[in-house]
């Protein structure tokens, strides 16, 4: 069935004039189809909305493009803090405004955070939250054929009080028990939008139990702690508090809150350990994990395949590709896997799309010259970066259709997202710098000189820190995310080639293909906290969904070692 199915005849010969005139009447058409009540003429509507922002003519694209602006989903507030609450707390429930033209309703919702839920009813957004961890900084996204946006959530659990036996435990132990609390300043990483609830830091005191006492607080990157925010009004959410032994808050009627998995947070480890290697194809050089969890996905350049490894067992099936795959990424809902393609002469240029669950090669996206380290954004959407002609091209969410392209410096090996900020970073490999370009307008905010030729960048989990690998300088760079300042170069192994961050953001890993190790940063210094030895010519690094284990592909090796960074 054609995308603009449903569209009416005249609508179609509207947009399909040779007449600009005639082309901008039929994007009035069709904004009124898409705020209608017919759920699939309006998303068809909106699709051709999105393909007329590319328009010949400037007039054209603006007016879809502000159409495109005027019917996307929007959140009210976009920041829930649920504050400090008691540790008997069992479960509490928020409630976001949604606005939007009705097609907003076919949205679907994902979370990020431990104890986090949430589930879409008509025109508001239900937040629940079970805590589980000391603090939580998640985010729920809402995202369908009217865009995305996403809420930050926020909270604490109070600190276990001073009992008679801990004081006494540190007076043993020589410790002050009044100097044994640490205070942590928590400052919220992006701006407050217009018209929406003004972010606040959140103090959170916390027990020390060990060691020697000690104070401090987090900084903003730069060296000093985070300036205290203006006094402004705050919108307070509607909060349902329940203490045990209550029950716990229904879900919105008529609406099933989605089951997360609401397993103790695991913290990354300073020196990571082999748990076992996994033969797989030849010369593997891409590797994803599904967001499941199930499933690792492994690139083979040598062999035209790509290796599809349970995660739990270790076996290993194969999904035979058109041309020789390079990279691997996968949806956000765990259904597609995305593998970009290209020969030596850069012929057979392409993204295979692939359905995780028959595996099976569904359709190939003819795509520009090397597509690189291909990645699925915040939105869903799957960005490639091309890196024989400098630009990025932009894919829908089910792999269809490109809906835009931008220019970024040559040649772009990798990208990577911080949705706090809205942007997105490329490592581009012969410009010695990293891109930092508006994941919304797609417009190049900054390029950040970095350690020469750098091939890899990753952000971390919050969405503040930005790492890459300088490959012919043997080092690695941080930049904070929202001032661009850079600190490096920060010295590795030999040849790095990918790095990423750690679930709880804690540590960084970087890939050292020339001497077949993955060294491991503190993410707040950069120093190198350990160095673990893998295969043969390493290449790249994934990190497992629950912060545990991570994948390296050893190209000389056609192996894969994990790695248990978590604990």
């Amino acid at each position: 069935m054609s995308e603009r199915s449903g569209l009416p005849p005249q609508v179609l010969t509207g947009i399909d004039s040779p007449i600009r005139e005639t082309r901008l009447k039929g994007v009035g058409e069709l904004a009124r189809l898409v705020l209608g009540a017919d759920l699939a003429v309006a998303a068809a509507a909106r699709r051709a909305l999105g393909r007329m922002a590319g328009d010949e003519s400037r007039a054209v694209a603006a007016a879809a493009a502000g159409m495109l602006e005027r019917t996307a989903i929007r959140l009210e507030p976009d920041h829930i803090d649920f504050g400090t609450v008691p540790r008997v707390t069992s479960q509490l429930a928020a409630d976001i405004a949604v606005h939007g033209p009705p097609l907003a309703a076919a949205s679907s919702v994902t979370t990020s955070g431990p104890g986090l839920a949430a589930g879409l009813d008509g025109s508001r957004l239900r937040i629940l939250w079970e805590p589980r961890s000391d603090w939580l900084d998640g985010t729920v996204t809402v995202h369908g054929p009217c865009g995305w946006a996403d809420v930050r959530v926020t909270g604490a659990i109070e600190p276990e009080p001073l009992t008679r036996a801990l004081i006494e435990e540190l007076a043993a132990a020589d410790i002050d028990p009044n100097a044994a609390r640490v205070t942590v300043l928590v400052s919220p990483p992006r701006r407050r939008r217009a018209g929406a609830g003004a972010l606040v830091s959140v103090l959170v005191a916390l027990v020390l139990l060990g060691g020697a006492g000690m104070a401090f607080a987090l900084t903003n990157g730069e060296g000093e702690p985070p300036a205290q925010p203006a006094a402004a009004p705050v919108i307070a959410p509607t909060v349902t508090v329940e203490s045990a032994p209550a029950t716990k808050a229904p879900a919105p009627k008529g609406t099933p809150v989605p089951k997360v998995q609401l397993a103790r947070a695991v913290a990354s480890v300073d020196r990571p350990g082999q748990v076992r290697t996994i033969k797989v194809g030849k010369e593997p050089e891409g590797v994803a994990v599904a967001p499941d969890g199930r499933t690792v996905y492994v690139a083979n350049q040598g062999a035209r395949e790509l290796s599809v490894v349970d995660a739990r067992s270790g076996k290993v099936s194969v999904v035979k590709l058109r041309n020789t795959p390079r990279f691997v990424a996968v949806s956000r809902d765990s259904r597609l896997v995305f593998v970009s393609m290209y020969e030596n002469d850069k012929s057979g240029s392409g993204v295979a799309v692939v359905d995780a669950a028959r595996r099976t090669v569904t359709r190939n996206l003819n795509t520009g010259q090397q597509p690189y380290t291909l990645a699925v954004g915040p939105d869903g959407r799957l960005w490639v970066p091309i890196h024989g002609k400098g630009r990025l091209e932009v894919y829908d969410a089910a792999g269809r259709d490109r809906k835009q392209t931008f220019q970024v410096p040559p040649n772009p090996h990798a990208i990577a997202f911080s949705a706090p900020q809205r942007r997105a970073f490329t490592a581009n490999h012969e410009s010695n710098a990293v891109a930092v370009v508006s994941s919304r307008t797609g417009k190049l905010v900054k390029s950040v000189p970095v350690s020469r030729a750098p091939h890899s960048v990753a952000v971390s989990p919050d969405g503040s820190q930005v790492l890459s690998a300088g490959y012919e300088a043997d080092s690695a760079d941080l930049i904070d995310a929202r001032t661009l300042k850079r600190t490096g170069p920060l010295e590795v192994g030999r040849d790095p080639q990918f790095v990423a961050f750690a679930r709880d953001g804690r540590h960084a890993y970087v890939v050292n293909e020339g001497d077949d190790t993955v060294s491991v940063l503190d993410a707040k210094t950069g120093k190198v906290t350990g160095t673990v030895r893998v295969g043969d010519s390493p290449r790249t690094i994934a990190i497992g969904p629950d912060g545990r284990l991570a994948y390296v592909s050893n190209g000389g090796g056609n192996s894969i070692t994990v790695l248990r960074i978590g604990a």
